[in-house]
């Protein structure tokens, strides 16, 4: 079969799987473009008989989206510096420094991704409450500075660097930061893609961290934004699928441009 398909016979599986994960994307588009009668008829309406381009400007007339999409990147591009960061620090430390209970520690560090995120929002409220950070961008920002999958990440990917780079640095006279910052970091450019679109992802798309401790509609993040175009009796459904699409662009943009690094990262640090 190999041999007659201009392609491996696994396509065959994969196209319809990714096929199928479209389609809720492919109906948000569809919605988007439609008037309002057509988004809740019944049987759905699967092609408009006339695009309807004007719901996106009514979407961003109809709700500060400009103050949200601010609030959301200010979030996402501090919760993405924060783990490239102390993430990488950690990493490496975790992945070359030898001290006492680091296999522990690490341990116990894989184990935190065991405990969901449930369980975790009563005690991180509190947190921030006696922090006095609720309703600020910073009751955001701090829980997401750092996260273990972030260590882990980086920790897989330095263990595959070759040692003997850093041991010339190092009898050069250079430091543990300054072979990290000029001797690993500029060869470790897919796991610092890689995570900057998953912490990206996670952040810009979290929903109900927002929900809890934002309440004022001037620090909310696009995702929470969205939500209010949902009443108790009625839902703008054509409005709230334009606002849907619109706040996915940033994502599939910074995705597509990390593509190349983001599978490599993958396939080097082990996890495929």
């Amino acid at each position: 079969m190999r041999r007659r398909l201009p392609f491996s016979p696994w396509h065959l599986v994969l196209a319809p799987t990714a096929a199928l994960m479209l389609l809720p994307l492919v109906w948000v588009l569809i919605t988007s473009l439609q008037r309002p009668s057509d988004a809740v008829a019944f049987p759905p309406v699967l092609l408009p008989r006339a695009l309807h381009w004007q719901n996106y400007p009514d979407a961003w007339r109809a709700a500060p989206f400009g103050r949200w999409f601010l609030n959301s990147t200010v979030v996402a591009v501090a919760a993405v510096l924060g783990n490239l960061t102390v993430g990488a620090l950690a990493g490496y430390a975790f992945a070359r420094i030898r001290f006492l209970g680091r296999g522990v520690l690490f341990v116990v560090l894989l184990a935190t991704l065991m405990v969901p995120l449930q369980v975790l929002i009563i005690p991180t409220f509190i947190i921030v409450r006696l922090l006095g950070l609720v309703d600020t961008l910073p009751a955001l920002i701090v829980p997401n500075l750092v996260t273990p999958f972030s260590i882990f990440l980086f920790r897989q990917f330095f263990r595959t660097l070759p040692v003997e780079l850093e041991d010339a640095a190092r009898i050069d006279g250079a430091s543990r930061l300054t072979v990290l910052t000029r001797v690993v970091a500029p060869l470790s450019t897919p796991v610092l893609a890689t995570v900057a679109v998953i912490t990206f992802l996670w952040t810009w798309n979290d929903f109900l961290w927002p929900l809890i401790v934002i309440s004022s509609d001037a620090r909310m993040t696009v995702q929470l934004g969205l939500a209010s175009f949902q009443g108790a009796h009625t839902t703008q459904w054509t409005l709230l699928m334009a606002g849907t699409a619109m706040s996915q662009v940033p994502v599939l943009a910074l995705f597509f441009a990390c593509q190349r690094w983001f599978v490599q990262s993958v396939a080097l640090s082990g996890l495929k």
